[in-house]
């Protein structure tokens, strides 16, 4: 929030920022209810973790993250998958669906792909549920060259990034509203995304700029 004011030409640092804040009533929105996505019970080959936690990466595609939320809406659960780009923090594919099934993730990273042109030899790290570890998901990967790394069993923080992202589309956004049909929440979700997340919201992680500010400036130089 200082920073963000600071941008804005407001001569504010983290404690004013606070302190105005509690003035204004305003409060950090806090996340809502939990729904389990992740079926590890199953008898698909179960990927090494590579990734080991190393969430800074020098380059762009060289490693991605994925997984699966929900979305809460009058008509039921919404699905969400979403590939990161760790080098930014990037959400570079996306799905929705009313679905839990494998075309789901598998949409999500043909998108990713399709956008990102990736070299063989990415790295893509997830949970080990069976829409990841099916065989139509790990086919897709090697034909495009991509190494597959997995999370440790019931392990979240193996995912961090990711489950970051989650937690920030919940709390800034989908937590606090109610959505009439699925196709609300996808429009909703789509503009978090692209709109806000990709291309305004600062990261404390990139010195305080978005994913695409980032990439650009960084690519560039």
């Amino acid at each position: 929030m200082a920073k963000q004011l600071q941008d804005n030409g407001y001569q504010v640092g983290r404690y004013r920022a606070r302190s105005l804040m509690s003035k204004a009533d305003v409060a950090v929105k806090r996340k809502n209810r939990f729904k389990v996505t992740t079926e590890s019970r199953h008898n698909y080959p179960v990927a090494p973790n590579l990734l080991a936690r190393q969430f800074d990466v020098e380059a762009p595609n060289r490693v991605w993250g994925a997984d699966i939320t929900y979305l809460w809406t009058m008509q039921g659960w919404l699905y969400l998958a979403v590939v990161i780009d760790l080098y930014s923090r990037k959400v570079v594919g996306w799905s929705m669906s009313r679905w839990l099934q494998a075309e789901l993730v598998h949409d999500a990273l043909v998108m990713a792909l399709w956008r990102r042109r990736p070299n063989s030899g990415l790295m893509h790290h997830s949970d080990r549920g069976s829409q990841y570890a099916c065989e139509e998901y790990r086919k897709l990967l090697q034909r495009y060259g991509v190494v597959c790394s997995m999370s440790r069993k019931g392990d979240c923080w193996d995912n961090a990034v990711v489950e970051r992202f989650f937690r920030n589309l919940k709390s800034e956004r989908t937590d606090h509203q109610l959505y009439r049909t699925r196709k609300e929440a996808r429009r909703d979700v789509i503009d978090y995304i692209e709109m806000f997340f990709n291309s305004r919201r600062k990261h404390s992680s990139l010195e305080y700029i978005s994913p695409n500010e980032f990439e650009e400036f960084t690519m560039v130089a």
